[in-house]
């Protein structure tokens, strides 16, 4: 009985091209192709449309993710409909259609792979972790502003001549360096006050990103304690990185293997296999490329505080480097996912 009431539920579905000034929309139902319209971002706007038109059908919709964010996704589930947010990457093009694109297109094939149910949804974060997420990347827009003004300041130094002491020539800008940086003199006031604008904004960045740090750190160390716990009790992952892993990919819990979390992060290897043939393609592109580098920049710190890693890393000498870093970071991914599921702090190996 349930299964005849269901199939004689007529079904909507809603293929949307999301952008900041409108949506491109495309309505297809069980039977019909649909049409095409365009309407404002407003998804009250689509709700009252689809009831006037299609009162009592069973509605799914889709749409890419990108810059809009889920907020879209959240009031059509308000709404009791089926929503998918996708990765455009995931949504088959055939022939032709690969070489043209245009908004109603883009709506019209959505539409037609949520129907022919080829789509799979991204996992959508809650809002708590979605804003965590976003603190996360600001300190990594620090991080890349501090970078980018350090850079600047030493290509001043460069183009006037100016040779920065052996002691201070490395990352790490002490304060005797600024000190110094401070009392350099020009031939004229010019130049100085060039100067004296970049630090001020080196100094603003580097106390926008202490302070930045320290509300992530404290934050998950509130909200998120047992698990940031964990996590730093892994050689090679300290508080940042922690902060990073429980941000970008939320609960470990929810991958069921260590293929799909690696997968997931990009550091499982594309295979091309045809007969007797088979060639690993190297990382996969398809990833979370931010979390991906602090895994590998962790495996450089894993090597040198854990023996069990720095005997793996041993054994390998003489091999690509890029690649043996690549396999210790998978390993470190492996080790994430065992100490988070199992709950138990990491305890560090022994060599015998």
């Amino acid at each position: 009985m349930d299964t005849q009431s269901t199939a004689s539920i007529p079904k909507l579905y809603v293929g949307i091209d999301i952008h900041k000034r409108s949506w491109k929309i495309h309505c297809s139902t069980d039977l019909f192709a649909g049409k095409s319209f365009t309407m404002p971002p407003v998804p009250e706007q689509l709700f009252q449309y689809v009831n006037k038109h299609f009162q009592g059908y069973e509605v799914s919709t889709a749409y890419e993710a990108g810059c809009c964010g889920y907020y879209a996704h959240r009031s059509f589930e308000n709404y009791r409909w089926k929503s998918l947010v996708v990765n455009p990457a995931d949504i088959h093009r055939k022939g032709k259609e690969r070489y043209t694109k245009t908004d109603k297109i883009d709506a019209q094939l959505i539409s037609r792979e949520l129907k022919d149910g080829r789509l799979e949804s991204i996992v959508v974060p809650d809002k708590k972790r979605e804003e965590l997420r976003s603190l996360f990347r600001r300190r990594n827009d620090l991080v890349k502003d501090m970078r980018r003004i350090k850079s600047r300041i030493k290509m001043q130094l460069l183009y006037f001549g100016i040779k920065v002491p052996e002691e201070f020539d490395n990352d790490h800008w002490s304060h005797k360096f600024r000190h110094w940086l401070d009392n350099l003199t020009f031939e004229f006031d010019t130049a100085r006050e060039t100067l004296n604008s970049r630090m001020r904004s080196f100094r603003f960045t580097d106390q926008e990103l202490r302070q930045v740090t320290n509300e992530l750190r404290s934050y998950c160390r509130k909200h998120y304690k047992k698990d940031y716990y964990l996590l730093k009790s892994i050689p090679g992952i300290g508080g940042v990185v922690a902060v990073g892993i429980l941000s970008e990919l939320g609960d470990l819990r929810r991958f069921g293997s260590l293929k799909h979390l690696a997968g997931y992060v990009g550091l499982a290897p594309g295979i091309h296999q045809s007969g007797a043939s088979n060639k690993a393609m190297g990382m996969n592109p398809r990833s979370n490329r931010l979390i991906r580098s602090y895994f590998v920049e962790a495996a450089w710190q894993a090597i040198r505080t854990d023996p069990v890693m720095q005997a793996y890393y041993r054994t390998h000498i003489g091999k690509d480097v890029k690649k043996i870093i690549v396999k210790i970071a998978h390993k470190l991914l492996s080790r994430t996912l065992a100490v988070i599921k199992t709950e138990t702090p990491y305890e560090i190996g022994v060599v015998a």
